[in-house]
């Protein structure tokens, strides 16, 4: 069988909220020549007045939507799939994190890199990492989660915060400057490493430039959901611009 004319080296099918317009630019920019990405979009109302109840409900609502657009984008046949939203990959600690790859590569037949166990997948590429501080753009009910859920792999979190955005597209408004803020409030010497979760937030750059001037570890969950499937699949490129993650592991 003869490979895709600008897939040759892999085709990977990207699942994502229909309101996540971040996602897809950010995969992009880190997607090597050889590899290519193609968006999946779960059908999500864009919820406004958003609180901890509705986070929850409307999270779940996507996860539900999750297998129709697996089924839609394996018509293209991809070699591999990659989850672009990130909240329910935490949900129900490891075992449900576990629980959600296995539905999604039973339903596929192919294999997935999700969120969760790429981020943990990262803090052990960095090493001696055991105490983290979060952010995203969550409500608390749903930092709970991920709180729970990097409990259940062996870390402690010392610190997060949830920015609370009041709505799903207004996630990708948050501005770098207000992303900076909440870095600086976060960190201090009890923290090894720092993480940004919410996969509409854009923050691979930032992600980069903030270990420069933190000296520590800062991963951004777009950053290590794509290098995770980048590694999962053979594909050893390294680049600039996106943190060590990227250029050195």
């Amino acid at each position: 069988m003869g490979r895709d004319a600008r897939g040759y080296r892999r085709l990977f099918g990207v699942l994502g909220p229909s309101t996540n317009t971040i996602v897809q630019p950010d995969f992009d920019d880190m997607r090597p020549v050889g590899v290519t990405n193609h968006y999946s979009r779960i059908y999500t109302p864009n919820s406004r007045a958003i609180s901890d109840e509705t986070f929850m409900a409307a999270t779940h609502t996507i996860g539900a939507g999750v297998i129709d657009a697996v089924r839609s984008v394996m018509t293209c046949e991809p070699d591999y799939l990659v989850m672009g939203m990130s909240a329910v990959t935490f949900y129900g600690g490891y075992a449900g994190a576990e629980a959600f790859r296995e539905k999604v590569e039973q339903e596929s037949g192919v294999r997935i890199s999700i969120g969760s166990h790429a981020c943990t997948a990262a803090l052990k590429a960095y090493g001696n990492i055991r105490r983290i501080a979060f952010f995203s753009p969550y409500y608390p009910v749903a930092n709970a989660e991920v709180r729970r859920y990097f409990a259940d792999a062996g870390y402690e979190t010392v610190r997060d915060a949830a920015l609370r955005a009041p709505s799903w597209t207004a996630i990708a408004q948050i501005p770098e400057s207000r992303c900076r803020e909440v870095l600086r409030e976060l960190d201090g010497p009890d923290v090894d490493a720092i993480l940004q979760v919410g996969t509409n937030l854009s923050m691979v750059r930032l992600a980069g430039e903030a270990e420069q001037w933190l000296g520590k570890p800062v991963i951004a969950i777009n950053t290590a959901t794509y290098w995770h499937a980048l590694r999962a699949n053979g594909i050893d490129d390294r680049m600039s611009g996106f943190g060590r993650l990227l250029s050195d592991f």
